[in-house]
């Protein structure tokens, strides 16, 4: 078994920087492609593409996925999360812009710091990951401040999903770091994730009553394959695979790029308005995770 590393080299720093600005267009591309596609409905088709791929790639590696190891509750439970945590992202999109969503979406890292010291003694809070949850409660009271305001631009529903969505992703990593799970190989614990939500989704989408489309258009087609090859694929793989090799806490300072990128890509492609408010949030998130990812002074 290779060895952590202790550090980030020149591999890990290129993808990170690859997944979090595909991360960050991925939200806009989503919006840009509900006009087409109801959203639940494209997350089902996007995680069912990622489920079949995934297994491909297991059956060529010889990864194992059914074997008896004692993590099948601790895998439903942690599909289930991400389900729904992707079920509110996308319905989400309806309400508010990509760049907003994104915004609280990344408040997942401080629901993790103030759930895991529940379960796992050694991540109790310090001082500084205190200042870094003081930061992210500003950017939620800063960002939301602006959507419950009144008006036809009023965002507070989808933001509210949003921010249930960071919610339910902080819940997915407890359930992964204070499980049996935490033990696992990285396809397995991501076929967990987007086998359950292949069979949840299409359930929610009809009972939520969307319409199922089957004649895409090509920019529907190239969304999806992206969404799918790129995004519930080999994004995630590449991300859990940094998570076993490198530091997890110096990979999670990259996260805040994200919304950067999310803000970048929704005022460019989607011409969405980027406020003060929001700015101001997304430096609070930003300096909120390097406050509660930074370790202690040996």
């Amino acid at each position: 078994m290779t060895p952590r590393k202790t550090h980030l080299d020149t591999l890990a720093i290129s993808l990170l920087l690859a997944c979090c600005l595909f991360w960050g267009f991925q939200q806009v591309l989503v919006k840009a492609t509900l006009v087409e596609l109801p959203p639940v409905f494209q997350a089902s088709i996007r995680f069912a593409g990622a489920t079949l791929l995934l297994w491909l790639w297991c059956a060529w590696r010889g990864v194992r996925l059914f074997s008896g190891d004692g993590t099948l509750g601790a895998g439903l439970l942690a599909g289930a999360l991400f389900a729904v945590e992707f079920a509110c992202l996308y319905v989400g999109l309806q309400y508010t812009s990509a760049s907003r969503l994104t915004v609280f979406l990344y408040t997942s890292p401080f629901w993790v710091a103030i759930l895991l010291p529940l379960w796992v003694a050694s991540e109790k809070l310090r001082t500084l990951q205190w200042a870094g949850l003081a930061c992210a409660f500003a950017a939620v009271v800063f960002a939301l401040r602006e959507g419950f305001s009144a008006g036809a631009a009023s965002t507070w529903a989808g933001d509210l999903l949003a921010l249930a969505a960071g919610m339910f992703w902080g819940l997915t990593t407890v359930v992964i770091r204070a499980s049996s799970l935490s033990r696992v190989s990285a396809e397995k614990l991501l076929f967990y994730q987007v086998a359950v939500s292949t069979v949840a989704l299409p359930v929610l989408s009809l009972a939520l009553g969307e319409p199922w489309v089957w004649t895409f258009s090509p920019f529907a087609i190239t969304s999806l394959l992206l969404q799918t090859v790129i995004g519930a694929f080999a994004s995630y793989l590449a991300w859990m695979w940094m998570l076993g090799h490198y530091p997890a806490t110096k990979i999670s300072v990259f996260v805040f790029l994200t919304p950067l990128f999310a803000l970048l890509f929704g005022a460019l492609w989607l011409q969405e308005t980027v406020t003060p408010s929001l700015l101001a949030a997304l430096v609070l998130v930003a300096a909120g995770i390097v406050l509660v990812n930074r370790k202690p002074a040996a």
